[in-house]
């Protein structure tokens, strides 16, 4: 009888211990180059990312905000330089990932200086090189099949991708900022379709606002330091992601949002 007590005692105390632990807090983590976090994402120089404002957004003691992006970065690069591996190491099921690649990716395929650029499209083509900066061999692949590596690798670890459109920049066409859904933008969107993910197309969601401004002069004025945002244009940026997060009626990241 004895024994039994004893053994009912302790599957008590493990059950009341369990119950008391707090509930994992998830991470939302950022992928992307420096529209999304400029330099170490404190402002130098006046240029800032979207993502050093987006956790004024989210209850914060719910949820955690990982900013890994890092300036001058591709979809090929991020991954090539291990900074994607580094993620998938501490990556869980409940978490996020938001990715917005594509300003870097247009540069070339191999060179001395960068050797960041990726095939166009979003097929299966590769081109095998000698990396001129790296010396190494490697395989480059389209933009396309670069990011349905990272949405695929997510979703394997049990969390949930949401790919977003790149931010436009301050470049005009016939009154109205030029938008990319030709390329960038476009391939972003068919990557989420094919891939059964959530999208954002940023892109044009932030070239309605900057349309707004009237002329190029203007936005440069209001929203720019050179070719990259300043507070006013990274905070603009991340509460159009907001709002697209907002939208994504099934998307549980939602919940987070203040």
């Amino acid at each position: 009888m004895l024994h039994l007590r004893f053994w009912a005692l302790l599957v008590l105390l493990l059950l009341t211990h369990t119950a008391s632990r707090p509930a994992r807090r998830p991470t939302l983590y950022l992928i992307g180059d420096s529209t999304v976090r400029n330099g170490a994402g404190k402002g130098a120089d006046r240029m800032w990312g979207w993502g050093s404002f987006l956790a004024e957004h989210f209850d914060t003691t719910r949820i955690r905000i990982s900013n890994q992006a890092i300036g001058g970065r591709s979809s090929r690069t991020f991954l090539t330089e291990g900074r994607w591996g580094n993620i998938l190491h501490t990556l869980q099921p409940g978490d996020y990932v938001l990715m917005q690649f594509g300003h870097n990716d247009g540069g070339p395929v191999n060179d001395t200086l960068r050797a960041r650029g990726t095939l166009k499209g979003i097929g299966p083509e590769t081109e095998d090189i000698r990396n001129l900066l790296t010396q190494q061999a490697e395989t480059v692949h389209t933009y396309g099949w670069y990011m349905r590596r990272y949405v695929a690798d997510t979703k394997a670890r049990g969390a949930t991708p949401i790919v977003c459109s790149l931010v436009p920049r301050n470049v005009w066409q016939g009154g109205r900022v030029q938008r990319n859904a030709a390329d960038y933008a476009g391939w972003a969107a068919a990557v989420a379709k094919s891939e059964n993910a959530y999208f954002i197309d940023l892109n044009e969601r932030v070239a309605r606002q900057y349309d707004a401004l009237g002329d190029e002069q203007q936005l440069k004025a209001t929203y720019f330091v050179q070719d990259h945002t300043n507070e006013a244009g990274a905070r603009l940026n991340a509460a159009t992601v907001v709002q697209g997060i907002r939208d994504l009626k099934k998307c549980p990241l939602r919940k987070y949002l203040r």
